[in-house]
């Protein structure tokens, strides 16, 4: 049943006794058809960067569409060409070749297929495997799940996974030891979030990780592939989660804040070097989907990435997010709270049994999910973390992420709402 009783025949994601109608969205909010005002703090999902029913993309959307929608592989248009160029642009290094998809799943799967693609075509064939961690989240199609290393979503389709190697988030030697171990003629590539998203809400390496982890891959001829389906186009403070570490990878799977949610669009990003090695000796890379490169979804997201530019939101972004975690660090005192992190507007609490790190509550109390309601019921919208930070099954926890546009004013009121939330659970479990 759905909230005004009738059924409907949606397959959902999970089963809930009603569903509250969506009616629109304005700025950093939403309102349902029952005119209850949600504060948007987790973006949708990481996705919404410049806030709900900005006029503008509207109109470049309708623009767009009074031209083409869609056309075939064998046209090119002028949106995908701008925004292509815009994309490689804010990319680090030579990232320089944009190839269009409609989701952040599809941009991973890309990703390890280009890999593959690059060591056929330069005479390393044997080069499959890619190489990726535990806690990590890559995306539901079988490919982007097999390279997953969310333990809990996982497990029902284990059947159809890639037999791929996954080592601990954060350990550079024990990523050398096992391209030793596998043989590295069989490692295409090691892929990695630059921060965890809602598997370890913005956990970030130690400063040295990703240098480290770019000199062995180059060592042993593996590439490096960055997961900034979350991160990207400005979500930390920075253009791509990456930045932070002036690391260049060999290619970017990006998503979700290419087009704030006006669209469905994502994108795979690699250098000139993987482009020209496929296309010298091959005539075609024999992979797509049917709407990547959409002329109506290039130009909503190229209106996006403009607007961004134009407000200055990514630098917005990294100073309103100083202050989220500012605001935040006042949570620890709470009950249960026992780490608050951030970068940019990524930011996660974990809740644990007497605030000790290491200790996980039993997960059949379902703390992180009553948490979400309580502040739900408070009209603040956060996401919940999925199971695992503290020992890979155990662990709570909640990102926030909020529009790059969030007010001081909404700051305030995340946290207020927050702290009631996590202060009732906790009396509610007898924190």
């Amino acid at each position: 049943m759905d909230s005004v009783g009738s059924i409907n025949h949606v397959f959902h994601r999970s089963k809930k006794i009603s569903w509250p109608r969506i009616s629109h969205g304005k700025g950093c909010c939403l309102f349902d058809t029952d005119g209850n005002e949600y504060l948007d703090a987790c973006a949708g999902v990481h996705v919404v960067s410049i806030g709900h029913g900005v006029e503008e993309i509207v109109q470049a959307m309708a623009d767009q569409a009074r031209k083409v929608c869609f056309a075939y592989g064998q046209f090119i248009s002028q949106s995908q060409i701008d925004l292509a160029e815009k994309i490689a642009a804010m990319s680090p290094g030579a990232l320089n070749r944009v190839f269009f998809v409609s989701g952040g799943s599809e941009a991973t799967e890309s990703a390890m297929k280009i890999a593959r693609k690059y060591h056929v075509e330069t005479g390393n064939p044997s080069k499959y495997q890619i190489i990726s961690r535990w806690q990590s989240w890559h995306g539901n199609t079988v490919g982007a799940l097999s390279m997953s290393g969310r333990s809990a979503w996982r497990k029902d389709y284990t059947p159809y996974l890639l037999d791929f190697p996954h080592i601990s988030p954060h350990s550079t030697d024990e990523l050398e030891r096992v391209i030793k171990q596998v043989g590295a003629e069989y490692i295409s590539a090691f892929i990695a979030e630059p921060i965890f998203g809602t598997s370890c809400a913005a956990l970030a390496p130690p400063d040295d990780y990703f240098p480290k982890v770019r000199e062995i891959c180059d060592r042993y001829n593996i590439l490096l592939i960055i997961d900034e389906v979350v991160t990207g186009f400005g979500r930390t403070g920075v253009n791509f989660g990456i930045d932070h570490w002036d690391v260049v990878p060999d290619i970017m799977a990006t998503g979700k804040g290419l087009s704030s949610g006006y669209t469905p669009i994502a994108a795979t990003v690699a250098t000139d070097d993987i482009y020209d090695a496929i296309f010298e000796s091959s005539p075609a890379f024999v992979h797509g989907h049917t709407y990547g490169g959409n002329p109506l979804s290039c130009a909503t997201a190229l209106a996006v990435q403009q607007y961004i530019e134009k407000h200055d939101l990514i630098s917005r972004c990294a100073a309103m997010g100083d202050l989220l975690l500012q605001s935040l660090e006042a949570l620890r005192e709470l009950p249960m709270v026992s780490a608050v992190r951030g970068k940019g507007l990524l930011s996660g609490i974990d809740l644990s049994h007497g605030k000790e790190a290491d200790s996980p509550f039993d997960p059949a109390l379902g703390v992180t999910a009553r948490v979400v309601n309580r502040a739900f019921d408070g009209g603040v919208l956060v996401m919940p973390g999925a199971p695992g930070p503290i020992d890979g099954v155990n662990g709570d926890h909640i990102a926030i992420s909020p529009p790059f546009t969030v007010t001081e004013t909404e700051i305030s009121r995340i946290v207020h709402v927050l702290k009631n939330a996590i202060i009732s659970v906790a009396e509610e479990i007898g924190e």
